[in-house]
């Protein structure tokens, strides 16, 4: 990891770990090596650092271009790996910046909402994710993350915070969907589908 990196790595593992005692459910299924998305359900500002302590390698982020106003905070999110993504509309420049990333073996992490919603009311994924895994050929790891958007009682141990970790979307898989706009609209639904799975899964689960 670059230095930079790998400070903020450390600083999100022991917050996520240590002080509001995250658990990490079925670790196995991220990938060691390659190109991946990882695609998680969005409901807190701390989701990117959270999900992103799971996986022990670099990983890249993509966030919304208005946090890039400022020059300083700008060049500090360009070194460790964050990208800026235009809300708005279609961004053609970010799907082709993603699809490069995960041509180039590195992985990413994707939330196939666009923006939070609220824990447990997922909302409708968008088709970019969809888009971004056929054209690179990159399988999609499926994460479930609870407790985010409730990191006070997390911290007193009223709450519990928690990433479910689900079996990736294979590339086999991905090349089932036609590559065009309902293609990818299907695909992103699989994986949303893929995540509220993990939900309906582990919920009442955990002690």
């Amino acid at each position: 990891m670059k230095p930079l990196y790998l400070i903020g790595w450390i600083i999100s593992w022991i917050t996520a770990r240590l002080i509001f005692r995250m658990k990490v459910h079925h670790k196995e299924n991220i990938p060691n090596k390659g190109a991946f998305i990882l695609a998680s359900n969005h409901i807190s500002l701390a989701d990117p650092q959270f999900v992103g302590s799971a996986v022990k390698r670099e990983i890249h982020f993509l966030a919304k271009k208005e946090l890039f106003n400022n020059k300083l905070f700008a060049n500090i999110l360009k070194r460790v790996n964050t990208h800026p993504v235009n809300r708005t509309g279609f961004d053609k420049k970010v799907i082709e910046t993603a699809v490069e990333i995960l041509q180039s073996g590195e992985p990413i992490i994707m939330f196939p909402e666009g923006t939070r919603g609220r824990e447990g009311k997922f909302l409708p994924a968008r088709p970019g994710i969809g888009i971004i895994a056929q054209t690179a050929k990159a399988p999609v790891v499926p994460v479930y993350v609870s407790g985010t958007d409730k990191l006070s009682a997390c911290f007193f141990g009223k709450e519990k915070l928690n990433l479910f970790i689900g079996s990736p979307v294979t590339v086999e898989k991905i090349k089932n969907y036609t590559d065009d706009k309902n293609g990818y609209r299907e695909l992103a639904d699989e994986i949303m589908n893929r995540i509220k799975d993990l939900k309906a899964e582990f919920d009442g689960r955990v002690n």
